[in-house]
């Protein structure tokens, strides 16, 4: 029993924590680093690097000499030939022992052991860079989704403020109706404009629970359930300016973003590749080693002379091993004069990627400075459109109140009023959306010129 209400106890303190964990309240920081730690797209990059350095590494060990050893133990039956007599017994079994142990050293192959080391050094430092790229773009969809919450959350909050006065109007419009002031007709014209509201407030809550699902699934996080974001205090100057033009803030990022320093790093490994096709060309020099001895039951040792020829006798293992070392080195070189023009479509075929390449790292720069131009052009539009906006609410509060008290006095219709309302509305949500718009924009703006996401600026 005592058991039972331990775990029991344990089980409590488990879903505690696990409710504290879903009451946690996240900053953009957070869900950065978050995603960043947990995407599985990263730790399937974070692989490949591992790989590409193991290949690396594997490079390097090829400059060393190799060495392979062998040991047999062999059963002879029927005719053999004795090496100390050097006759042939017949229908006799004989066992025998080999030992050997060998291997060459690459002396010259054209260099391409050494090139081929440079090409993976920088195929190292390309993947390390793809690695930071996909950390990068993962940070700003984040911030991207974040925002997106953000937004959705003002929207929720104006169009159930909008609902709430409905309601409001639609309790003094029913007073003014059973007191016989107003017709039946203007309850019915706003109760019909409450329902509507309503469907609005549902339509832009559901897109709120979808950026929670959107952001979730980019944490990789089971569910959205509980999950919960800091509403930092975002203002936008009427009078700000974006800092910096297109071509100072694209002189900056070439310097530092990874999917250019990755083309660039992929364009050198390329030209060592160029290089290693070449060194096919190149005679190839190398030294080779070797070390062996053996053992046979029948070989027998010489331990004297007579009248009749030479006496033998029993030779032992370890003396038959030690008198039948045998070593030495040689040199073999070879050069190639027709392989099929393997090595010349090689050669060929490693320029063609060079140039590839190089198409490729002036494409990642021209779709930079085109994704730095969008962004720029859409912040300069987003601010500008928030500026208007902002005066059209303005306007719009002042016109709404205007409205709500001739309605009072019975100087307007529903009908007027609602088109009033939905006028300000319209103009909230547009503000709204120009804000976190033009909040986006300037903060990837700010990112390509290596400043970290935040919000707190």
């Amino acid at each position: 029993m005592k058991k039972i209400l331990i775990l029991i106890f344990i089980s409590l303190l488990s879903s505690k924590g696990l409710i504290f964990s879903q009451q946690k309240i996240w900053s953009l920081e957070d869900c950065i680093k978050y995603a960043i730690d947990n995407n599985l797209q990263i730790k399937q990059q974070d692989i490949q690097t591992k790989f590409q350095k193991n290949t690396l590494e594997l490079s390097k060990y090829k400059l060393l000499p190799t060495v392979n050893g062998s040991a047999s133990h062999n059963y002879t039956f029927g005719r053999a030939l004795d090496q100390t007599t050097y006759q042939y017994t017949n229908h006799q079994q004989v066992q025998s022992n080999n030992f050997y142990v060998g291997g060459s050293l690459n002396l010259f192959s054209g260099l391409q052991n050494y090139n081929t080391i440079k090409k993976n050094e920088y195929l190292v430092l390309a993947g390390e860079q793809d690695l930071q790229n996909i950390k990068d773009n993962i940070a700003l969809t984040i911030a991207l989704d974040y925002l997106q919450i953000l937004l959705n959350k003002e929207l929720v909050l104006a169009t159930d403020n909008q609902l709430q006065i409905t309601k409001q109007q639609i309790e003094k419009t029913r007073k003014l109706v059973d007191a016989g002031s107003v017709a039946k007709g203007n309850l019915l014209q706003i109760e019909a404009q409450a329902s509507q509201e309503e469907v609005q407030y549902i339509t832009v809550k559901n897109q709120l629970d979808i950026s929670y699902l959107n952001i979730s699934q980019m944490l990789e996080l089971k569910t959205p359930e509980g999950f919960e974001i800091v509403t930092p205090q975002i203002a936008v100057d009427t009078n700000g300016v974006v800092t910096g033009n297109i071509d100072e803030i694209f002189a900056a990022a070439q310097n530092i973003r990874p999917e250019i320093k990755s083309s660039e790093l992929n364009l050198t490994a390329s030209e060592y590749d160029m290089k290693i096709a070449t060194g096919g060309r190149y005679p190839r020099l190398s030294m080779s080693h070797s070390f062996s001895t053996g053992y046979s039951d029948i070989r027998k040792k010489p331990i004297g002379i007579d009248a009749s020829g030479p006496i033998y006798g029993k030779y032992p293992f370890s003396e038959q091993v030690n008198d039948n070392i045998s070593y030495g080195i040689g040199f073999t070189l070879n050069i190639p004069i027709l392989n099929g023009w393997m090595v010349n479509k090689n050669i060929v075929n490693s320029k063609l990627t060079v140039e590839s390449n190089k198409y490729a790292l002036e494409g990642v720069k021209k779709q930079l400075y085109k994704n730095i131009q969008q962004a720029y052009t859409d912040a300069l539009a987003s601010l500008k459109k928030y500026n208007a906006s902002t005066k059209a609410v303005s306007s719009s509060q002042e016109s709404f109140r205007y409205i709500e008290q001739k309605l009072k006095e019975g100087m307007v219709t529903s009908v007027d009023y609602n088109a009033e309302k939905t006028k300000l509305l319209k103009a909230q949500s547009d503000m709204a959306q120009a804000k976190y718009e033009y909040v986006f924009k300037t903060k990837v703006l700010d990112f390509y010129k290596g400043l970290p996401l935040n919000l707190s600026k």
